[in-house]
C-alpha cells in the first residue's frame, strides 16, 4: 500500500491509471473532525459542510470501515443506496473507491446510486450483506443549500446502535488516515457487475449495479395479495387513490408498483420523477409541506391518498376529502386489522410496539387483542432488536413511520399497502374505518410541535432546567388549570428504557409529565436536524366518549400548559412552532 502525502489544500485524489493495470490502493494522512458524531438517523449535515471541509466525508466513511473488524470486512459484500439528493453521486464514488481499499469484496448499489431505505434494508438481508451505506437526510430539504446525510446499516438491515456509533464516533476524533483507490470509477447507469483489479488483492473487486425496485417489489409480492389489490384499484368499481413522492425516491417505486403492476392509471401518481433538490419542495409527507397533495384531496375526487418523504421510509395517509389520519392513529388502525394482510395470516403476530413519544392508541388494541406491547425510545433500532429476538411484528412512530417485520426500517409503501389491503376487505373508506376505531377504543388526540433551528445552547439549557423541575418531588401532584380544565400531575420523568433483549440501557430519551387522566406532555430534543436544534412538544390527551372535535382546539389547554411549564417561548425567543402536526 502506498502512501500519498497532501502537499497542499487542492489535492485531488483522482490518478490516471494505465488500462488493465492494477489499480493502486493508497493511504492519504488526514486529520480528525471533532463534530461527527452519528445521531439516530446517521450523521447530518449542511451540503456545505461535505463539500467545503477538506477530507471530512472522507473522514466519516473510513470511520465506519474501520469500526468494522478486518475479518468481517475482508471479502465481504455491502450495500450502497441514497434519495438520489445532491451530492449523492459525488459520495457514492467515495465509498466505492474507499471500499475496495478497505478490504470490501462486493458492494450492490441502487441503478444510478437510487435505491430507497426500505429497499437497502431489503437487499442487505436479501444478499447477507454485512451492512450499508444510505445516503439521504430524509424529510430534510435537498439541494445545493440543502442538507445531505450518510446512515450506516448492519447486517440485520436496521440502523446501527448505539455501541457502534459510538465506535464510529470514537473514531473519526482520533483518525490519522484513510485508504482509498482513486482511479476507480463506476459506471452507475448500467445494470450488471463491473470488475477491478486492484495491488495487493487476490480476487477482484466487484460492483453491481441492481434495478433498485425489484427485489423489494418481490419481498412485497409475498406479504399482500396483489392479484386483490389489483382488482380493488383497477377493477369495475375500483377506487380512486392519489399518491404524491415529493420527486423523492419513492417514485420509480409508485410507478413500477402501483401504476404498471396493480394498475393505477398513471396520473394517479404526482411529483415521481426524483431531483436532487426534490424540485424545490421540502420533501416532508405532513399537512404543511405535502401541500400539492393535500390540495387534489379536498375536492372529494379521490378516495385515498398518500405521501412519501424524499428516502421513501415515512408516509402520511388522507382520506377523502382530505381527512387526516394521524400516524399514531394509522398504526393502532393497521394493528387492529393486520389479519386483512396476508403475510401475518401465516407467521401470526408476536408483538407491537411503539416509541414513547407517539400516542396511546396503539395500547388499546394491544390490551383488547392481549398481544404485547412494547413502547422504546425514538430510534428504529429498538424495533430492529425486538424483531430479530421474534418478539415483535408491527411498529411505528408518531413521526410519521410505519412497518413490519419483513425488514429493519419503517417502510412508506409498505404502510400504504397495508391501508389498501384494508379497504379492500373492509369496504368502507378512509374516515369510516377511523371512526369506527374511535368509538371502538375511544380516541388519542394528539399532536406534535416542532421548533426547528433553535439555538442548541438555549434548547439544552432550557431541558435541564425543565429535568430539574419535573424531577423534584413537589412536582408530583401539582395542578393545572386552563378556563374549566384542570389536570394533576401523576408522574414525571425522563424516560429510561431497558431493552428486554440483551439488558441495554437507554437513558435520557425524553422527558415525561403523565397526569392523572392519562394525558401526556414529552419534551425532546431531535437528532434529525442538520443545523440547530429541533425542540419537540408532544401532546396526547385521552378521550373514552369519542368527541369528534379539532384536535388542536382539544389539546389547546395542554399545549398552554406545556409552554408555561417549559417557557419555551421565552427561553428560545421564538413565538410559535415552526410546524404543527
Amino acid at each position: 500500500m502506498q502512501t500519498l502525502c497532501a502537499p497542499n489544500d487542492t489535492l485531488d485524489l483522482r490518478l490516471e491509471t494505465m488500462e488493465n493495470s492494477p489499480l493502486q490502493v493508497l493511504t492519504v494522512p488526514t486529520a480528525p473532525y471533532p463534530d461527527q458524531r452519528p445521531s439516530i438517523s446517521g450523521l447530518r449535515k449542511k451540503v456545505y459542510v461535505f463539500q467545503s471541509k477538506r477530507k471530512y466525508l472522507h473522514n466519516f466513511i473510513q470511520s465506519i470501515f474501520s469500526s468494522i473488524d478486518l475479518r468481517d470486512r475482508q471479502g465481504s459484500t455491502m450495500v450502497v443506496g441514497g434519495d438520489g439528493r445532491f451530492f449523492n453521486r459525488a459520495a457514492i464514488e467515495v465509498i466505492v473507491q474507499m471500499a475496495a481499499a478497505n478490504g470490501v469484496g462486493r458492494l450492490i448499489i441502487g441503478h444510478h446510486g437510487i435505491m430507497s431505505t426500505p429497499a437497502v434494508s431489503c437487499v442487505i438481508r436479501k444478499y447477507k450483506a454485512i451492512g450499508g451505506f444510505i445516503l439521504t437526510a430524509s424529510h430534510n430539504p435537498g439541494g445545493p443549500g440543502g442538507d445531505f446525510g450518510i446512515k450506516f446499516n448492519i447486517a440485520n438491515g436496521g440502523p446501527a446502535n448505539e455501541a457502534i456509533t459510538d465506535k464510529i464516533f470514537q473514531i473519526s476524533r482520533t483518525i490519522e488516515e484513510f485508504a482509498i483507490c482513486p482511479g476507480l470509477h463506476v459506471d452507475l447507469k448500467t445494470l450488471g457487475k463491473q470488475t477491478f483489479d486492484l495491488e495487493n488483492k487476490f480476487k477482484p473487486f466487484t460492483v453491481e449495479i441492481v434495478d433498485s425496485v425489484e427485489s423489494y417489489a418481490n419481498l412485497l409480492r409475498n406479504i399482500f395479495d396483489f392479484a386483490a389489490l389489483k382488482e380493488f384499484l383497477s377493477g369495475e368499481n375500483h377506487i380512486r387513490i392519489r399518491l404524491d413522492a415529493m420527486h423523492g425516491v419513492v417514485g420509480p417505486y409508485v410507478k413500477r408498483i402501483l401504476c404498471e403492476e396493480l394498475g393505477c392509471p398513471a396520473n394517479s401518481a404526482i411529483n415521481c420523477v426524483p431531483m436532487e433538490d426534490f424540485g424545490g419542495q421540502h420533501p416532508d409527507p405532513n399537512l404543511m409541506y405535502a401541500t400539492d397533495l393535500v390540495d387534489s384531496m379536498k375536492d372529494g375526487h379521490y378516495d385515498f391518498g398518500a405521501a412519501f418523504d424524499a428516502d421513501g421510509d415515512r408516509n402520511m395517509i388522507l382520506g377523502k376529502h382530505g381527512f387526516f389520519v394521524t400516524p399514531s392513529d394509522s398504526l393502532a388502525v393497521i394493528a387492529d386489522n393486520i389479519f386483512c394482510i396476508p403475510y401475518f395470516q401465516h407467521t401470526g403476530v408476536r408483538g407491537f410496539a411503539r416509541s414513547m413519544p407517539t400516542s396511546a392508541a396503539l395500547d388499546r388494541v394491544a390490551k383488547a387483542t392481549k398481544i404485547e406491547l412494547y413502547e422504546t425510545p425514538a430510534g428504529w433500532k429498538f424495533f430492529g432488536n425486538l424483531m430479530d429476538a421474534g418478539m415483535l411484528s408491527l411498529c411505528g412512530e408518531e413521526s410519521f413511520g410505519t412497518g413490519g417485520d419483513h425488514i429493519r426500517e419503517k417502510d412508506a409503501l409498505w404502510a400504504v399497502l397495508a391501508w389498501l389491503s384494508i379497504l379492500a376487505t373492509r369496504k368502507q373508506s378512509v374516515e369510516d374505518i377511523v371512526k369506527d376505531h374511535w368509538l371502538k377504543y375511544g380516541r388519542n388526540y394528539f399532536t406534535r410541535y416542532d421548533y426547528e433551528n433553535v439555538d442548541i445552547d438555549a434548547a439544552c439549557d432550557m431541558m435541564e432546567d425543565l429535568e430539574i423541575m419535573i424531577s423534584d418531588k413537589s412536582f408530583v401532584k401539582q395542578r393545572f388549570a386552563v378556563e374549566d380544565k384542570i389536570y394533576q400531575v401523576e408522574k414525571s420523568d425522563s424516560f429510561e428504557y431497558t431493552d428486554p433483549v440483551d439488558s441495554t440501557i437507554s437513558r435520557n430519551q425524553g422527558l415525561r409529565i403523565i397526569f392523572s387522566d392519562g394525558s401526556r406532555i414529552i419534551y425532546r430534543l431531535s437528532g434529525t436536524s442538520s443545523d440547530g436544534a429541533t425542540v419537540r412538544i408532544y401532546i396526547d390527551s385521552y378521550e373514552k366518549d369519542v368527541i369528534f372535535e379539532d384536535t388542536q382546539v382539544m389539546l389547546a389547554p395542554l399545549a398552554t400548559i406545556a409552554l408555561k411549564i417549559s417557557q419555551l417561548h421565552h427561553r428560545t425567543g421564538r413565538s410559535g412552532p415552526s410546524v404543527i402536526t
